[in-house]
Formats: C-alpha cells, sequence, structure tokens
C-alpha cells in the first residue's frame, strides 16, 4: 500500500465473520491496509452470552479501533455490519474518514424477521453456491439462536436516525440483484446521508463484497480518491 494509504476496515454482517469478505480484503491490499475485525459472537471472537444488539456492536468496534490505534479508517460495512458501521459513524466521526454501506440492512418496508428471512432465503437462489460452506461454518460458530437474537436487534434499528447524523464522505453500494437491500431501499439510504453516491454493482445479489470484490474495491478507491484530504493526511 502507497504511503499515507487511509486503512479499509470490513465489516461482516448478520451470521457470518470476516472470512466471507477475505476475497475484498486481497483486491484491496494492494493499496490499503485493510483490517476484518469480527464482531462479538461471531468468527473467531469470544461469544458472550447474550447477543449484542447495534449500539454495542458499534462501541465495541470504537474501542477496538482505538485499541489498534489507527488513524481515521475507511469503513465498509456490509448487511446488518453496515449498521454498525453507520452507528460508530455518526456517534464517533473522528474515527472515520469515508464510509460505505454496502447492501444495508434493513429496508423499512421489510422490517420483521419473517421478511428478512424471506428475502434471504430469494437471495440464496441468487448467490454463488460455493459460498455456503462459509456461511454454514460460521453459522455454527456464531450458534443459531444469536443470530436469530441479533437478527431481532436488526429489524428493532430504526437506521434512519444515524444515517441523517454521518458527515463522512460516503458510497451506499449493493448489487443490482440485491433482494436485501433492494434498489429503492439503497436510494433512500443515499438521500439520507448528506451527499452519499449510490454504487450499483452489476448483476451482482446481496454478496456483491464477495462475489464482486473487484468492482467493490474500485469503488472504494473511487470514493477515497476525490477526496485528497482523505488520502494525504
Amino acid at each position: 500500500p502507497g504511503t499515507g494509504a487511509p486503512p479499509v476496515v470490513l465489516v461482516h454482517g448478520l451470521a457470518v465473520s470476516h472470512r466471507y469478505l477475505t476475497p475484498l480484503a486481497a483486491a484491496l491490499a494492494t493499496t490499503h491496509p485493510v483490517y476484518l475485525p469480527d464482531l462479538p459472537g461471531f468468527g473467531l471472537t469470544e461469544r458472550p452470552g447474550r447477543a449484542y444488539d447495534v449500539r454495542q456492536h458499534a462501541a465495541h468496534l470504537a474501542a477496538w479501533l482505538a485499541a489498534y490505534r489507527l488513524p481515521p479508517v475507511c469503513l465498509l460495512g456490509h448487511s446488518f455490519g453496515a449498521e454498525v458501521a453507520a452507528a460508530l459513524t455518526a456517534t464517533d466521526p473522528d474515527a472515520v474518514r469515508a464510509l460505505v454501506l454496502a447492501g444495508p440492512t434493513s429496508d423499512p418496508t421489510a422490517r420483521s424477521r419473517r421478511a428478512q428471512v424471506g428475502r434471504w432465503l430469494v437471495d440464496t437462489t441468487r448467490e454463488a453456491p460455493w459460498q455456503a460452506p462459509i456461511l454454514v461454518r460460521d453459522v455454527w460458530n456464531a450458534r443459531p439462536w444469536r443470530v436469530l437474537a441479533t437478527l431481532s436487534h436488526s429489524v428493532r434499528n430504526a437506521i434512519e436516525t444515524d444515517l441523517v447524523r454521518i458527515t463522512a464522505p460516503t458510497a451506499v453500494l449493493g448489487g443490482e440483484r440485491d433482494p436485501v437491500a433492494p434498489a429503492a431501499w439503497r436510494d433512500q439510504v443515499a438521500r439520507l446521508v448528506p451527499d452519499a453516491e449510490v454504487v450499483v454493482v452489476p448483476g451482482a445479489p446481496h454478496n456483491a463484497p464477495t462475489t464482486n470484490p473487484t468492482a467493490v474495491a474500485d469503488a472504494i478507491r473511487r470514493l477515497l480518491a476525490p477526496h485528497p484530504l482523505l488520502t494525504d493526511r
């Protein structure tokens, strides 16, 4: 990575871990330092006896950034991770240079566990099958009860209250064929964040960061490129 290139921190979604974001990390690593933390209870972390809500995850991530003494980062949150990233950016703006909300949950027209599961089932018919073993391993690590409890926290979280407080340069990114965070909802997200841009990954479903890592990495670089202060500081 070039001198002064801001670190990029990738925040995974519900039920999964850093593992499915490794293709994107590899695509970004040629130009940026990349970090892939696991949220508490997921992936390789210790497993607390309860499921954290969005605010608790955001506080944990803020503490993680502080512990690593990272300069302000480019933060990408995917799916539920976008809720966490939005909450952190709204409450701790000095920690975030730029923000990518990738396939953000949850669309208020489907803000229930039943509706979200239904959309996810549609998405599974559009995703690349090679992702299935990674998902199974991640759900086993997290345990199904934690996944369901975290989903409950997600659908009770009004992400809109965080979006309107974001001041960092922001891109709202999503796959063209994403049924979990459809285009109409992503456009609404972009309208709520001042000066946010919309990025559509052609032909991609919900897991665009995994299945289309080069396109997503390029979108991150474009977000940073027009803002010299973000790359030269």
